[in-house]
């Protein structure tokens, strides 16, 4: 399998893909995100993400091959980014690749990210692509690391 990465506009056929990497039990363990119903996260996808025209997200994919995505969103004046791989392309510099990538057509700033603390390959991850830790904050009982990419 090639590690060529490219990012392209998201498909309806991707969403399959988004929602089996979402049910993944390690991958919703490391970043505390409870996965949803199929239908809740497909209407998530259609009419929250696909269908505002601020929110701004790209298929990630290795050798020609959907892998994940990645997305930026307004929080009330906060633009915020996230991302799901499918866990076979963790490990392989894909994130790293992929969000610099992303991050030449996601040009606002300060731009935030909020992983759970425990999820040390998303924070490393963000930390190499120029994120910089500004604190904490809670998500229910779970802590994040509050990152911001100033420049």
């Amino acid at each position: 399998m090639s590690d060529d990465v490219r990012l392209r506009d998201v498909e309806d056929a991707d969403l399959e893909l988004f929602y089996v990497q979402e049910q993944d039990p390690e991958a919703t363990r490391r970043s505390r995100f409870a996965p949803r119903q199929r239908e809740r996260f497909m209407t998530h996808w259609r009419m929250k993400i696909l269908a505002d025209p601020t929110v701004f997200v790209q298929t990630v994919l290795v050798g020609g091959v959907a892998a994940g995505n990645i997305v930026a969103w307004w929080e009330e004046d906060r633009r915020f980014i996230g991302y799901w791989f499918g866990r076979e392309y963790w490990g392989r510099g894909i994130g790293a690749r992929s969000l610099t990538l992303f991050l030449q057509r996601e040009t606002v700033r300060p731009l935030y990210a909020d992983p759970f603390t425990g999820n040390t390959g998303s924070v490393r991850l963000l930390e190499k692509c120029g994120f910089r830790a500004t604190g904490t904050v809670m998500h229910g009982q779970d802590e994040h690391i509050m990152l911001v990419l100033s420049d």
